[in-house]
């Protein structure tokens, strides 16, 4: 598949410089036919009876496939959830972490990240996210490590395997801006999120957390999926594996768009997501100030003199979509394996006028 193919699937390409993948990834035709597809479907023949359920369970388990394949992950490791929200929680409350215990996070973590993280109850130890930094403030009353593969602010990579064998404590990955964007692999950390409608361009609220050791998590609030069979008092089997821990259903429709989505990463993806990312920063450079870590992602932070909301306004105005991080006065852009030239080029000119 050439480039010009793969980009000729997202018809928003036509109209918009789409470089916000870090929140929404550009929905492709095949992912919306999917969709579309299942839910006339369903309006037509119902959502009921036992072929319809057993097929749904089947998308269930190509997906889980699908995804554990993307990360070098073991299916059975793998829950599918709504968000990286979703896997945080279901990890920080399977932990049952309280008052005596510490977790080491970054001022750089988003908040579906740190919101779980702060109700757990736990002494939460927020250092910069620098390895050595991360690395000192381990003690003996350290219960996990929590911070992203990529964060959301700079782009920056953390190498947190690294992190997981000098500490020996276990690392939860944040991987929202990591899996789809940068190579990724679930080895050696032990917990793992996936964002669906992200970097994977799949349908919303969709996700997965793979888990290195399932049984380690106590399930706090257990759904359908978590048991084989129940007594009427409550007590009941649970599903071996990760499914234990999945907090509920898919429609067909959003299983089978997931699936497309996945189908259509071309092997170049990440070469040519990085190479738009170096270009970026290169173009941006002598116009404001590129923020530049020394392991850089597909994410290009930058900071400008104006009112970063306005600026962000201004150039959705001009067809070329960016986020404004709150709070950090940083605009960033997304490089995708979809972003081309001309997209970088009509973000270097709305900047310009």
């Amino acid at each position: 598949m050439t480039f010009e193919e793969a980009r000729s699937v997202f018809p928003v390409l036509d109209r918009i410089a789409y470089l916000n993948a870090g929140t929404f990834g550009p929905l492709a035709q095949p992912v919306a036919d999917a969709i579309a597809s299942a839910v006339e479907r369903d309006a037509r023949e119902g959502r009921s009876g036992l072929p319809y359920f057993e097929e749904s369970l089947a998308l269930r388990d190509e997906v889980r496939d699908a995804l554990a394949g993307l990360v070098g992950a073991d299916p059975a490791d793998v829950a599918l959830t709504g968000s990286t929200t979703d896997g945080c929680g279901i990890v920080l409350r399977g932990l049952g972490l309280g008052p005596r215990d510490e977790v080491v996070t970054t001022t750089d973590e988003h908040f579906g990240l740190l919101g779980p993280l702060a109700a757990t109850g736990a002494r939460v130890v927020v250092v910069p996210p620098e390895p050595d930094r991360i690395a000192d403030a381990v003690t003996s009353r350290t219960r996990l490590i929590a911070t992203s593969q990529v964060l959301w602010t700079t782009g920056a990579v953390l190498p947190l395997a690294e992190l997981r064998a000098q500490t020996d404590v276990p690392v939860l990955a944040d991987g929202a801006q990591s899996v789809g964007a940068v190579p990724t692999t679930a080895d050696g950390v032990d917990f793992l999120t996936i964002s669906g409608q992200k970097w994977l361009c799949g349908p919303d609220a969709t996700g997965a957390l793979v888990v290195r050791e399932p049984d380690r998590l106590e399930v706090v609030s257990p759904s359908y999926f978590a048991q084989l069979r129940h007594e009427p008092d409550g007590t009941y089997e649970p599903r071996p594996g990760a499914r234990r821990l999945e907090p509920g259903w898919w429609s067909q429709g959003v299983l089978r768009g997931l699936l497309a989505a996945l189908a259509l990463r071309p092997a170049w993806w990440f070469e040519r997501a990085s190479e738009a990312a170096d270009r970026c920063r290169s173009l941006l450079a002598s116009r404001v100030e590129v923020v530049t870590p020394s392991t850089p992602s597909t994410l290009v932070a930058f900071r400008v003199e104006d009112d970063p909301v306005a600026l962000v306004a201004r150039l959705y105005e001009a067809g070329v979509h960016v986020r404004e991080l709150p709070g950090r006065g940083l605009v960033r852009v997304s490089c995708g394996w979809w972003t081309s030239d001309d997209d970088l080029d009509r973000l270097i000119a709305a900047l310009d006028v």
